[in-house]
């Protein structure tokens, strides 16, 4: 029974007294009486309630009866199951569980236990909490069934283990010899296990003993949580810049519910990914989001490539264009030019301007679909990066969408890893495919394209350097020497009050994209992410 549980028999009933920390001494009275007519309580579960229901699950856990322990949730089946991994397949044992001041049903504490396997034991401790809630046919007091309870790190389908791992640790590193650790660069810890999870075997260590969280899906690396036996790490060499990353961390703590990613135009090296989200989700570089006007890239290349304008030819800006039956407009305030040049629309962001230039001939229904693939690299799900990404999508779209698609929206998806592939290509001409790790490392082939015409990539990176210094880009872009450009967007999206801010730009030889949810305006929030990638790219 839990440290600080007294048992009292009154009447010929066992009561629970908790002397424990945040609970004070329980109301035997009220545990006797509360369910004295036999009909089921109902409403939020009392004070009285969380108390006792909270003491009893802590002892049967601390007890390692995991059938008990299950008891006292409201779903007892997997509760059960995972409470006897706990114990069998992770051996943890020997544990204390200290509560903390409850707040409401809800019910904070500090897990301390032992792991021992094969004659090493390490101490284990971290936090959790749990809520109590009323269940549904019992009516009895019940914990809300989440792995989280267990362990925090902790989801559906998850399962502890303790075993020798399938994989040896890696010690990444980059071109210089830095040693890129999730503590230190802590958006690199998903890269890193996924990493470690398909090179781990070819880096050169040897594998030791961990607990770590088995995931339900394979493909999913395990989640290590603690070290019994060091084995020895295997060196792996990454593109991954260390300045560059460090810029990349705290770029992202800005804004909540950020991503940037940097490549190397003239390589295709990533140099930085960082996310800044809740979920810990990699969107940079497996994010599915529409990219908003920073699109306008692609769809410029089109235009060029397919001879319907050029940069200094004309590309009206009027206030409103229809497309079959869809009328769109630009950002408000943005005045009219009807004698702009595509520069002029481009720098300025200008929706109708793109709208009206999509239904001329030879243009088709699958145009930007074609240059997105031929020139780009994008939408046929073959990048061989050395983690999993998703490489962009952009289809084929008759009606209203062939228009929104040119602006990026519609049926377009992106992420700010394809966004930076799509700013090193405009301003090279050439596609790079992006990689963290060689090739040859694991004999893996790269994606090509054909890239850009030369005379179509001048013009891009012309276009994206007047954007940094007379358009819309220039205050995110203020400050930064050497040759750059940029493009700003913001993207729609259904259910949401603000757009998507979204940004990319170069710097010399960085290109950076960066996307932050809600943001607003390209040059809000996801423009100063950017501008600091690029400051510390050199």
């Amino acid at each position: 029974m839990a440290k600080g549980v007294k048992v009292a028999v009154i009447g010929g009933v066992f009561a629970v007294m908790v002397g424990g920390a945040g609970y004070g001494a329980y109301n035997v009275v009220s545990a006797l009486g509360g369910d004295g007519g036999g009909s089921a309580r109902s409403g939020p579960p009392s004070s009285d309630e969380v108390r006792e229901t909270t003491e009893e699950f802590f002892a049967a856990w601390e007890k390692g009866d995991a059938t008990a322990a299950a008891s006292h949730t409201n779903n007892s089946s997997a509760a059960g199951t995972l409470f006897t991994a706990y114990g069998d397949a992770a051996h943890i044992g020997d544990v204390e569980i200290t509560p903390g001041a409850a707040s409401g049903a809800s019910v904070p504490f500090t897990v301390k236990a032992e792991v021992s396997y094969e004659g090493t034991t390490k101490p284990l401790s971290y936090k959790s909490k749990l809520t109590v809630v009323r269940g549904e046919t019992s009516g009895r007091a019940l914990v809300d069934w989440e792995p989280s309870v267990v362990h925090p790190e902790l989801k559906d389908g998850d399962t502890l283990v303790t075993e020798k791992s399938e994989t040896p640790q890696i010690e990444a590193v980059g071109p210089d010899g830095d040693v890129l650790s999730k503590e230190k660069y802590p958006s690199l810890g998903p890269v890193l296990a996924t990493l470690r999870e398909r090179y781990g075997s070819k880096a050169g260590g040897t594998p030791g003993v961990e607990l770590a969280v088995r995931h339900t899906t394979r493909e999913v690396p395990d989640t290590p949580l603690l070290t019994l036996t060091e084995g020895e790490p295997g060196k792996l060499r990454t593109t991954l810049s260390a300045s560059v990353q460090a810029a990349a961390e705290k770029a992202v703590k800005r804004y909540g519910e950020s991503s940037v990613v940097a490549v190397q135009p003239s390589s295709g090296k990533v140099l930085a990914v960082a996310n800044n989200r809740k979920d810990g989700f990699n969107a940079a570089f497996q994010g599915r989001v529409a990219p908003g006007s920073t699109m306008k890239i692609i769809t410029a290349a089109m235009l060029i490539d397919n001879g319907v304008a050029s940069m200094n030819g004309p590309a009206p800006c009027p206030d409103t264009a229809t497309w079959q039956s869809q009328t769109f407009k630009n950002l408000t305030g943005m005045k009219a030019n009807p004698s702009a040049t595509l520069a002029n629309t481009f720098m300025r962001s200008c929706n109708t301007g793109f709208v009206k230039l999509v239904d001329e001939k030879p243009l088709t229904d699958s145009s930007l679909t074609e240059e997105a693939e031929k020139r780009f690299g994008l939408g046929q799900d073959n990048w061989q990066t050395g983690v999993v990404t998703f490489d962009g999508s952009v289809p084929a779209s008759g009606g209203p969408d062939r228009a929104a698609n040119a602006i990026g929206q519609g049926q377009v998806q992106m992420n700010p890893l394809n966004m930076a592939s799509v700013t090193a290509t405009a301003i090279t001409g050439e596609f790079r495919q992006p990689y963290l790790v060689a090739f040859d490392l694991d004999d893996r082939e790269p994606a090509t394209a054909e890239g850009l015409p030369q005379g179509t990539a001048n013009q891009l990176k012309q276009m994206m350097r007047l954007t940094a210094t007379q358009g819309t880009a220039v205050a995110a872009m203020s400050g930064l020497g050497g040759d750059i450009g940029a493009k700003t967007g913001s993207a729609e999206v259904d259910g949401q009050t603000t757009s998507n801010s979204w940004f990319t730009g170069f710097r010399n030889d960085v290109a950076a994209a960066a996307m932050t949810e809600e943001g607003g305006h390209g040059g809000d929030a996801a423009g100063p992410i950017v501008a600091d990638v690029l400051r510390a790219g050199g």
